[in-house]
């Protein structure tokens, strides 16, 4: 079984393995880990140490999970009613937030914090708020890069786990590209002159469908393709201790052609010649799953997280999708694919039962339920003792892996997410700012802004 999965999955192994090819960082540690290591010691002391065999606690317990993940709500729903049949003594409940890094900052606040969630920023690792993970035994069975993707980089800890492994890049509509004698775009020119000529061609379809009403869509632009001309600059190691530590003279995100006045200059080049959909503010998620799938739009910016929602719509339609890496914004770089852990999970240190939610993780992490999982999102697990036949398109992702350089998520200040960034892109597509220049000196403000909130500047 293990040796199958290899073979089906060792491009995306080998790749992930030379991203994470620099090791564990030890560099300047958080200055409050003395106090998180001391609460994440008391919890994990409550929890008996490490992953044991269940057993049903004397009183009944109720867990919040909370996630932000919005294709997996259903099957989580089904995999915790599994798990409630089966753990009469603990009652799992899931809480679904369409906007849920910002509203996870209102649960900590509040006190009205889940036990489990899929929000992790590093603010609140810095802050002990998470449960130290580090030395649960499931980490023998998960890639080793996934494992270093989730590694704290001031510390070394592990507060979060990934199930699986993703990529995001663009999507397009393989008949459109063959009936019109299109390839895939390497370079910006290329990307541009692809997008024209569907607009020549073929006037009813959309060339590129953006679902700018969904702040998280158009934050997505900003992580992998602005970012990504930082993070293939510098690499994922140093480029996430970059944003981590806010070292501008790397991420110089208001810098004349710097990557974001270039993403801006291009984003509004495309709009002004309607090379995307002019209801790009208010389209939603789901319009642009419906237009890609209908044929209505030639091309879309997701990740493999689409994959699911795509072939329930529409199971024929596997066939005509492709995938590539997004075009460089800036001459002379890479184009780029995102690669980086997917759906992660970390026990808040707040969390009144962690042994009972470390149960609840260990059930999510068996290998059936993980199959279940990884097929039904169409994602590669990052265990390897899972056997799972993950995606139709599994060739095309490993073809745009060694295509592009490949980029990790962006590690956001807490007091701006990739949600909040979308909504300065928003304001981009609104013409709030004269120039692409505004837009960058308006995104640094608030990186900065929040930065220096949470880190006490």
């Amino acid at each position: 079984m293990l040796k199958k999965w290899l073979i089906t999955t060792i491009s995306l192994v080998l790749v992930l393995a030379m991203l994470a090819g620099c090791g564990a960082d030890n560099g300047k540690p958080a200055a409050s880990d003395s106090n998180s290591g001391t609460d994440n010691d008391k919890v994990a002391a409550q929890t008996g140490g490490g992953s044991k065999e269940s057993s049903a606690p004397a009183e009944k317990v109720k867990l919040k999970f909370f996630t932000g993940k919005v294709e997996t709500v259903d099957l989580m729903n089904q995999l915790i009613d599994k798990f409630n049949s089966t753990h009469p003594n603990i009652q799992v409940e899931q809480e679904y937030q369409k906007d849920a890094s910002n509203v996870i900052k209102v649960k900590f606040a509040s006190g009205d914090i889940p036990d489990i969630t899929t929000v992790v920023m590093q603010d609140y690792i810095d802050q002990g708020k998470y449960l130290d993970l580090s030395n649960e035994p499931f980490w023998s069975n998960i890639l080793p890069s996934v494992k270093e993707l989730c590694t704290d980089i001031k510390t070394g800890k592990q507060f979060k786990v990934a199930t699986n492994v993703t990529m995001a890049g663009i999507f397009y509509n393989k008949d459109i590209f063959n009936e019109l004698g299109l390839k895939e775009a390497l370079t910006w020119d290329d990307f541009y002159n692809n997008l024209k000529v569907i607009k020549e061609k073929k006037p009813d379809v959309v060339p590129l469908f953006l679902p700018g009403k969904e702040s998280w869509t158009l934050g997505h632009l900003v992580e992998f393709i602005a970012h990504g001309v930082i993070k293939q600059k510098y690499g994922i190691t140093d480029s996430r201790k970059a944003f981590i530590f806010n070292e501008q003279d790397k991420l110089a995100f208001d810098a004349p052609n710097g990557s974001m006045e270039s993403f801006a200059s291009r984003l509004l080049q495309l709009k002004k010649d309607g090379l995307i959909n002019s209801d790009a503010l208010t389209a939603t998620y789901d319009n642009q799953k419906q237009a890609f799938v209908s044929g209505k739009a030639a091309m879309i910016s997701q990740g493999m997280w689409v994959m699911g929602d795509l072939l329930k719509m529409d199971p024929n339609f596997a066939s005509k999708i492709g995938f590539s890496p997004y075009p460089p914004i800036i001459d002379g770089t890479k184009p780029v694919v995102l690669s980086a852990e997917d759906s992660v999970y970390a026990i808040t240190s707040a969390s009144k039962h962690p042994k009972e939610a470390l149960e609840f993780l260990n059930f999510l992490f068996q290998p059936e339920n993980l199959q279940a999982y990884s097929e039904f999102l169409k994602s590669p697990p990052a265990f390897t003792n899972v056997d799972a036949d993950w995606g139709p398109i599994k060739d095309e992702a490993k073809a745009a892996l060694s295509k592009g350089a490949n980029i990790q998520f962006t590690d956001w200040p807490s007091g701006f997410s990739g949600d909040d960034a979308g909504r300065v892109v928003q304001e981009l597509l609104a013409d709030k700012y004269k120039t692409p220049a505004e837009f960058a000196k308006a995104f640094k403000e608030s990186w900065d802004k929040a930065w220096n909130a949470t880190n006490g500047k």
